[in-house]
């Protein structure tokens, strides 16, 4: 699909500790965003605590982003749900407010079998009319796309992209490669984990689904414009310059690293949902160090 290519960025979703949206805050993160020009927004990704909110909380949070961001940038919006008809009703939700897509990953709480995924998200992609985004997110639901259920997912009416986890540079070109091959001409392949989606991004994915990028986006367009452009080196000197964020993110997760960088940025002081609890002081100290060692060539902190 068209409107999934180049930078996805994905913000948190501000809120207090009921789940009530913090909507100024989230209007703050949708405006930057605009000004950077990203090619969409995630909306309600992990890093947008999805499976933390109601129904009526998500509903919240999508209008505050139709309302602040229109037809101007597509919006993606996260749909998973434990059950079949919850997922539906989301994802239906999601087209009345007016998103461009949903983000599904297979959540349970019993493993799934690879049968079930795909009834799953077939009767998803069929009784909602949503155009969906297969998120494959091992470390958190457990659950592998094999190679074979994404072949028979990307058969499907209206499933038209996949955002595959992050791997090492060789394993990315190939799994790049492999998939494409898979595929049907026009499925949008993209990646996550951020530490490795330059390489991704050089290799030819389509997109880049960023947790920093919902936060500091001009790094991110930075590199996915160099390497769209075949500019390899530049997208890599931009990438090491921020090596010590994804040190960050590794230590800490990328979660509560860009709830602490907002609040360092004075753009919300939101916290994550419980029971994940926010940085420690010593923790939050190191991220604003990292923060202002970022280059101004680089990135403009204060945008």
């Amino acid at each position: 699909m068209t409107f999934l290519r180049g930078l996805s960025a994905f913000p948190i979703t501000p809120a207090d500790r009921g789940g009530n949206i913090d909507e100024p805050a989230l209007e703050k993160l949708l405006a930057r965003l605009m000004e950077a020009k990203v090619d969409s927004i995630g909306l309600l990704g992990s890093t947008g605590s999805y499976m933390f909110l109601s129904r009526q909380q998500r509903q919240c949070a999508i209008e505050v982003a139709i309302d602040k961001v229109g037809a101007d940038i597509p919006l993606l919006v996260g749909i998973g749900a434990l059950r079949t008809d919850e997922t539906v009703q989301h994802a239906k939700d999601a087209k009345a407010i007016g998103a461009t897509a949903g983000l599904l990953s297979a959540v349970s709480y019993a493993p799934l079998t690879e049968d079930e995924v795909f009834e799953h998200f077939q009767t998803v992609a069929l009784e909602s009319g949503l155009p969906i985004c297969i998120y494959d997110n091992p470390g958190t639901t457990h659950f592998r796309f094999s190679s074979a259920l994404v072949e028979r997912l990307s058969r499907v009416p209206g499933i038209v992209a996949i955002k595959n986890p992050g791997f090492g540079p060789a394993e990315t070109q190939r799994h790049l490669e492999d998939q494409r091959s898979q595929v049907p001409d026009g499925f949008s392949i993209g990646y996550s984990g951020d530490a490795q989606c330059t390489e991704a991004m050089i290799a030819g994915a389509d997109t880049w689904y960023s947790v920093i990028g919902g936060l500091l986006p001009d790094a991110c367009l930075k590199i996915v414009r160099a390497a769209q452009r075949g500019d390899a080196a530049e997208a890599r000197r931009i990438n090491a310059s921020l090596e010590p964020l994804w040190a960050l993110f590794k230590r800490y997760s990328g979660l509560r690293v860009v709830y602490a960088l907002a609040e360092a940025l004075e753009i919300c002081h939101a916290s994550p949902p419980l029971p994940i609890r926010s940085l420690s002081e010593d923790a939050r100290s190191e991220v604003l160090a990292v923060l202002k060692q970022l280059p101004a060539d680089v990135i403009s902190l204060f945008r």
